[in-house]
């Protein structure tokens, strides 16, 4: 009867935004070039091969050149707990002007004794698929209350950063395959950049967390990005494709999709921006894992795959399990016991 119960709730919930737009499969070859191969291959082998590549060196296709091209403005930006802005240039162009400048508000602790800045512990906060521009805004405040200085992001085609042309923050997740990987991609790198800026204003200790999409984008900058010592993953799961296929909030990408490629062969482009194929290289990291127990959005099973994926790895990990589903997490009492738990789990471990 609860299952039943919140399966109607997340049904009741998703079906209040009307305005998602079934878009077209493509393969999406001119977000990544033809990379040398013959023009005449069929792109699925162009992208598998990629993929392959991009695997076979993910330190190089996550790479993050370092820029002093950060500008800070100081202010509230209509919120006086936010001491300002940094602002600074993607490390992936894309054709959309507005999605090439990352945004960071961040959210700094209590000060010291005798006034000083603390800058011991940092951690970056990215939201969810199509947060707008106060989500996880409250879980900032929250972090900041307790010691933690939180720099929240702008993902790519998110909030300052999306288009005129979108409504939704659509090509970050879609059925043009290429694109999908990349602009996850530029997500990661942009992190890492954020990463880079903490560093360099003297953080030291720095941490990161994500949910839902953010949660997957975080694994993977923090596989890849040395300075990040804790990340905090909420929802998650083991492969991108599989969410896509099975979830909810995806049924309009898979409705592109269908009738155009396989799971099978879907998993394996998108194996670059999937977390299991990073399992390993967290396992100097603090993690937490965290799912829903009622969720349709990244369905259980998905969730448990990849814990068992760290427990085959014997990657170190801390687990909970949220008493309710994907979209209700974001609302009370569910949200209160979310923050908590990942409160409590950087405050310890950073």
């Amino acid at each position: 009867m609860i299952a039943r119960l919140f399966y109607a709730w997340e049904r009741y919930l998703f079906d209040r935004t009307d305005d998602r737009v079934v878009r077209p499969f493509e393969w999406g070859l001119d977000w990544i070039g033809v990379n040398g191969h013959d023009s005449a291959l069929p792109p699925d082998v162009v992208l598998a091969d990629w993929a392959r590549t991009a695997l076979a060196d993910s330190p190089r296709f996550f790479d993050a050149p370092p820029t002093d091209d950060y500008a800070w403005e100081p202010g509230s930006d209509g919120d006086p707990a936010c001491a300002g802005t940094v602002s600074f240039p993607s490390v992936i162009t894309t054709p959309h002007p507005e999605n090439n400048t990352v945004y960071g508000r961040l959210f700094p602790a209590p000060r010291l004794k005798g006034g000083r800045e603390d800058r011991r512990r940092a951690v970056v906060v990215l939201p969810q698929w199509n947060g707008d521009v106060e989500a996880h805004v409250g879980l900032s405040h929250l972090l900041a209350r307790f010691g933690l200085n939180a720099l929240r992001l702008s993902m790519p085609y998110h909030d300052r950063r999306m288009p005129p042309i979108l409504n939704r923050a659509d090509f970050i997740v879609s059925a043009n395959l290429a694109r999908t990987t990349q602009v996850c991609r530029q997500a990661v790198v942009d992190a890492r950049r954020a990463v880079a800026w903490l560093a360099r204003e003297g953080y030291e200790r720095i941490g990161i967390l994500g949910t839902s999409l953010g949660s997957c984008l975080a694994m993977l900058t923090a596989a890849h990005e040395p300075l990040i010592r804790v990340e905090a993953l909420n929802h998650v799961s083991r492969y991108f494709a599989d969410v896509v296929w099975e979830g909810l909030s995806t049924e309009h990408v898979r409705a592109g999709l269908d009738g155009h490629i396989t799971l099978d062969r879907l998993r394996e482009l998108w194996m670059p921006i999937s977390p299991q194929a990073y399992v390993a290289r967290v396992r100097d990291k603090k993690t937490l894992l965290v799912y829903a127990r009622y969720d349709t959005t990244f369905p259980v099973h998905l969730s448990l795959d990849l814990v068992r994926e760290f427990q085959r790895l014997d990657v170190p990990y801390e687990l909970s399990v949220l008493p309710c589903g994907h979209y209700t997490t974001g609302l009370a009492p569910f949200k209160y016991l979310d923050g908590y738990i990942l409160t409590k789990f950087l405050v310890k471990n950073l």
